[in-house]
């Protein structure tokens, strides 16, 4: 991401900007990629195994720094539309709990960059991201994901499978604490420094 400030005024929510055609096809381009990514899924040592490290935020960040935060919110909306058409086993509420978390990551990171286009504000605006994208993953697993698999599941089943992963994990609260709450920071930071990586070598094919 450059350094060079740019000054001009830009709204940071452009609904007009995001209805061009041209835009519309690089916003389906990377739903469609990050769809397809979003099908790959890597386990990680320590934490339960429905847990899994996808990098399918990563198009959804770059649409958001390139085409303001609604172009992000539209991938990770299209994204997990595509996934509920396709492949969804969750009736919708997989789906729903991963856009929720998604967009807690891609509006921060989005926003703050639309302020001003430098790199201090692109890796604050993921930083709260990061954050956020901790704190709504882990209520969405409270509320919403949890309690659909506790549907087709004993709740202590589930957490004993954890429990074999993470021995500090006892209950439903400790699950949350110990396990999907710092999740969703690794993924996180899995995510930013991967779009860090690659962002300033692709950007130019989608502004």
């Amino acid at each position: 991401m450059s350094e060079k400030v740019n000054f001009r005024k830009e709204r940071i929510f452009n609904f007009k900007e995001i209805l061009k055609i041209s835009n519309m096809v690089k916003i389906s381009f990377l739903s469609v990629l990050s769809f397809i990514i979003m099908l790959i899924e890597i386990p990680v040592p320590f934490f339960p195994g429905f847990l899994k490290i996808d990098l399918s935020d990563v198009p959804a960040l770059v649409a958001g720094f390139t085409l303001g935060p609604i172009g992000g919110i539209l991938v990770e909306f299209i994204k997990n539309l595509l996934h509920f058409i396709i492949k969804t086993d969750t009736g919708g509420v997989g789906e729903f709990a991963n856009f929720l978390i998604g967009i807690a990551l891609v509006i921060p990171s989005a926003t703050m960059y639309r302020i001003k286009r430098v790199r201090k504000m692109a890796f604050l605006g993921m930083g709260l991201g990061i954050i956020l994208m901790g704190i709504v993953g882990a209520l969405a697993n409270y509320y919403i994901l949890i309690p659909f698999y506790a549907k087709m599941m004993p709740i202590e089943q589930i957490i004993a499978w954890s429990s074999a992963a993470n021995g500090a994990i006892r209950d439903l609260k400790t699950l949350i604490l110990y396990g999907i709450l710092p999740f969703n920071i690794i993924k996180g930071i899995v995510i930013v420094i991967f779009t860090s990586a690659i962002y300033k070598k692709i950007s130019h094919l989608f502004v």
